[in-house]
């Protein structure tokens, strides 16, 4: 039976309405289903609602800092794939990002191409984990039921 591609959804995170727009185009003309998120307690609550592949998260937000809505999207979400995008890049908003497991920081203006190609790599990274764990969940599953069996066979012997 061969499996459906399910469209990767994106969540982008960021106050400029250029930006969004520019971007959401971008994204959509892929394939991706996008949805946009003016400010941090937005971008949360969407993602209280809704499971994303990627979010796409600028630095600077009206509410709260980029880094630090990255840390709670990890707490709550870390499968999610989360890409930093800054227009006021320096050292300690990087270092930052990669201590709260950013999986990738780019710099404004950003390349289309490079952002299109570094969220191909990480949701075919992601679609392998996935993989691997449901094959693990099958192989428990049925390395469980065999033992099982043996229980109940021989259980029927010694009676």
């Amino acid at each position: 039976m061969k499996r459906l591609k399910k469209r990767a959804s994106i969540l982008l995170v960021d106050d400029d309405p250029d930006i969004c727009k520019t971007l959401s185009l971008i994204l959509e003309g892929e394939g991706y289903s996008v949805d946009v998120a003016n400010s941090g307690v937005e971008a949360i609550e969407k993602s209280k609602e809704k499971v994303y592949n990627v979010a796409l998260l600028d630095i600077v937000l009206p509410d709260m800092a980029g880094t630090e809505l990255l840390k709670k999207l990890h707490e709550t979400t870390p499968k999610m794939i989360k890409i930093m995008v800054t227009g006021y890049p320096n050292l300690q908003n990087a270092v930052e990002a990669l201590n709260y497991n950013a999986d990738a920081y780019l710099i404004k203006p950003v390349n289309h191409e490079k952002l299109l190609e570094v969220i191909r790599e990480k949701l075919e990274k992601q679609r392998e984990e996935e993989t691997i764990t449901v094959e693990k969940i099958a192989a428990f599953v049925k390395t469980r039921t065999q033992r099982l069996l043996q229980k109940i066979e021989e259980g029927k012997n010694s009676e």
